[in-house]
């Protein structure tokens, strides 16, 4: 994973040398601004580290990722994450729907509800209502993706039915995967719509599986249908064979923001671990 910026590599040489290198998906974060306010601390969290200038300057995500599948033939494409409560789900369904179609269905739909309160207010979006913003949106989005004649009705999102190509080559879609931890109410949503989860820290899983259990059982799906994945680790081998253990099937390693030299270093750092 890196925040694809004007500052570091470009994103179509990372994506042929992760691809030459046998790693499987490559992730790119989005922001579409960063209000200069600043009133909300990084992540939320109080007490953190000043923001980081690269929140900044990402390039928009879904042609990032265009380009990369443009230069690529396997390694798949992530969202690491889409911050669909603030995107247009219309829009965002189209652009996702493309990439995956050219892609010849290599896109990972990663999601997140966001957590900058200007930025999400830029869009017009209050910070309370971003969760069930993004749970409206998503089912918007697959409305789109998945019938010829698409249409929602909802407390945010209103598609009266409507046509919308191209439809995603992924079958029956991309994989939604929400980010983040998993109380009650991330847990019922992952539960309800998603087909993966991806915490921050693996002290986040055990906690959060037997929430996202909980909210399987009350709807009756099988939690064996959602994939465990893990978006930081420390690139260490016992580590990885631990979370391993845990039922994890996928790890997102942080790439440096620095000079391509440097990224690529640490790419060839990183491929050892394969």
């Amino acid at each position: 994973m890196i925040f694809p910026t004007d500052q570091t590599i470009q994103p179509t040489k990372l994506g042929v040398e992760a691809e030459a290198r046998g790693f499987e998906s490559l992730w790119f974060p989005e922001h579409s601004h960063i209000p200069i306010s600043r009133q909300t601390p990084w992540g939320g969290r109080q007490g953190a580290a000043p923001l980081p200038e690269f929140y900044a300057r990402t390039h928009e995500q879904f042609v990032a990722l265009g380009a990369v599948a443009a230069v690529t033939d396997k390694i798949k494409l992530g969202t690491g994450i889409t911050l669909l409560a603030q995107r247009d789900p219309v829009w965002t369904a189209k652009a996702a729907a493309s990439v995956d179609y050219m892609s010849e269905g290599r896109l990972l739909f990663g999601i997140g509800y966001g957590w900058n309160k200007e930025e999400l207010a830029t869009h017009g979006v209050a910070y309370t209502e971003r969760r069930d913003r993004m749970r409206e949106s998503v089912l918007a989005v697959k409305e789109m993706w998945t019938k010829e004649e698409a249409s929602f009705s909802g407390d945010h999102i209103n598609l009266e039915p409507s046509w919308a190509w191209p439809k995603p080559k992924s079958d029956p879609h991309p994989p939604v995967i929400l980010g983040g931890a998993a109380g009650p109410k991330t847990a019922a949503h992952i539960a309800e719509f998603c087909d993966g989860w991806m915490p921050l820290s693996s002290q986040q899983i055990p906690e959060g599986m037997k929430n996202i259990q909980i909210a399987c059982d009350e709807i009756g799906r099988d939690i064996a249908t959602i994939e465990l994945g893990l978006f930081r680790i420390a690139p260490e081998p016992d580590k990885i064979k631990e979370v391993e253990q845990m039922g994890v099937s996928r790890v997102v390693l942080n790439l440096p923001q620095g000079p391509e030299d440097e990224v690529m270093a640490t790419l060839d750092q990183f491929a050892e671990l394969l």
